[in-house]
């Protein structure tokens, strides 16, 4: 089949990829340039400047220039088109509502170039971003608005975990399509044709509202999961004497009934999607006239866990940031990703910035350059300009007063001896994700050691704690 993916972004870009593996023609689509020329090159530098996947630059080799191509111009290729994917931004609003501009825009030049087509077959437009239920509709009405002939609206929900979107693309553990008609259920079966009837994978055929609506409670429930260890298991053994949080991890999840995802705790799921998802839904549902508390405290109580444990750094280990040096290892919002939107990084910077810390030093394996983008700032804001960048996690150690562990990369996993390396005690660990194992070592040569899931641990001199936060001073220098 012809299919035109509009939009190359994190979500966009793997499918294309994916659909071009299965033999289509693709024409992936996009209005900025630059990033269609980074594309074409084929050089995995130049791809994952703007998407890091693992194995996408692998796959856009293998097809490019034969079943995949890239463009900024689709209005040639519109004529003998049969499916177009909207893989477009929709970041939120302020309220939480979707921001729909850029897909509307898509939408309505879509529409003019269609509209004037002279081959009358079918074409399917189908929703892969995720949108208010109800867009389908909207998508249905731009349409009709431009006068285009034999067309049908459909929604087709992406579930994928980015770090993993190729893999997720080829094996996903289910394709939910939402159409009116039965002749638009039979193009889209084409178009996953090796999914249809799977063994495993679930092909779910539905209503366009179904289908929109399926991707919200999806997303949502996940991130519930998340906010109840988070908010109820972490602070159990933070504040409840003698609690392992890793045990009561396994015994909670050995019963059947409870999901084992989610069950770790962390300092806050970030991404496109999450936090993105369920302010939409409350917002979606708050219009309808419904109670959204519980959907409220899952957001809030992950917004919070974002920067709590600086909070709990200055209330329980009485540790001053002020004019202090603090490493940030991890700044993308998950491992294997240069994507840093919504990560709880971004909140963690804010709030040192705030408590008015001399210093950042800041390392990332893959979000360095986006980090640079995100902080780069025109009007030359002094507290950015206090962030500094650097290659290796012992360089960012160097020469700071504590540490803060933000993203679970595998490299950042039992960091003690690079931290004994790097610098001496009085020194404060800060482990948003639980990544070193072996911290009693840390705390048995003097360090402080505050994770999430747990007490604070300090060593038995209660000098050397005192010192670490500037209450006691230093002995002077003998002459």
């Amino acid at each position: 089949m012809k299919i035109i993916v509009v939009g190359t972004g994190f979500v966009g870009l793997p499918h294309a990829a994916v659909l071009s593996e299965a033999g289509h023609e693709v024409y992936a689509y996009d209005i900025d340039p630059k990033k269609i020329a980074a594309y074409q090159s084929g050089e995995a530098a130049q791809i994952e400047r703007y998407v890091n996947e693992p194995g996408l630059a692998a796959a856009i080799a293998e097809t490019k220039d034969h079943y995949l191509f890239f463009t900024s111009d689709i209005s040639s290729q519109c004529e003998d088109a049969d499916v177009f994917f909207m893989c477009i931004n929709t970041p939120p609003n302020r309220d939480g509502s979707t921001d729909l501009t850029y897909y509307l825009k898509a939408a309505h030049d879509i529409a003019g170039f269609l509209a004037q087509r002279k081959n009358q077959n079918r074409v399917v437009l189908v929703n892969k971003s995720t949108v208010p239920v109800g867009t389908a509709r909207l998508l249905e009405r731009i349409m009709h608005e431009h006068d285009v002939q034999n067309f049908g609206v459909a929604s087709n929900p992406e579930f994928l975990a980015q770090g993993n979107a190729i893999d997720g693309s080829r094996r996903p553990d289910r394709v939910v399509v939402g159409a009116d008609t039965e002749e638009d259920y039979k193009i889209l079966r084409r178009v996953y044709s090796q999914f249809v009837n799977h063994v495993r994978i679930k092909y779910v055929e539905t209503t366009p509202e179904t289908a929109e609506a399926i991707k919200y409670m999806g997303n949502t429930l996940l991130l519930t999961y998340i906010s109840f260890w988070n908010g109820v298991g972490a602070r159990v053994a933070e504040s409840l004497p003698n609690v392992r949080m890793e045990d009561l991890k396994i015994g909670v999840t050995a019963d059947t009934r409870i999901s084992t995802w989610g069950s770790y705790v962390s300092n806050g799921a970030g991404g496109s999607c999450f936090g993105k998802d369920i302010q939409s839904l409350i917002y979606q549902l708050n219009q309808a006239g419904c109670s959204t508390d519980l959907l409220q405290a899952v957001y809030n109580i992950n917004e919070y866990q974002k920067t709590y444990l600086i909070d709990r750094a200055i209330h329980e280990a009485n540790f001053n940031f002020n004019q202090k040096t603090v490493a940030i290892l991890g700044l993308a919002f998950k491992k294997r990703t240069n994507d840093m939107r919504d990560s709880a990084a971004l909140k963690a910077v804010e709030s040192l910035l705030s408590k008015g810390v001399k210093s950042i030093r800041a390392y990332d394996p893959l979000a360095m350059e986006a980090a640079q983008q995100h902080w780069f700032n025109p009007n030359k804001n002094y507290l950015f300009e206090r962030i500094s960048y650097h290659d290796t996690v012992q360089e960012a150690l160097e020469g700071s007063d504590a540490v803060y562990i933000s993203t679970d990369w595998e490299e950042f996993r039992g960091l003690s001896r690079t931290i004994e390396k790097a610098v001496e005690p009085p020194y404060l660990v800060i482990d948003g994700r639980r990544m070193i194992p072996d911290y009693q070592s840390l705390v048995d040569k003097g360090y402080q050691y505050l994770a999430v899931g747990g007490a604070l641990l300090e060593p038995e001199m209660e000098t050397a704690v005192l010192s670490a936060n500037g209450l006691v001073p230093e002995p002077e220098k003998q002459a």
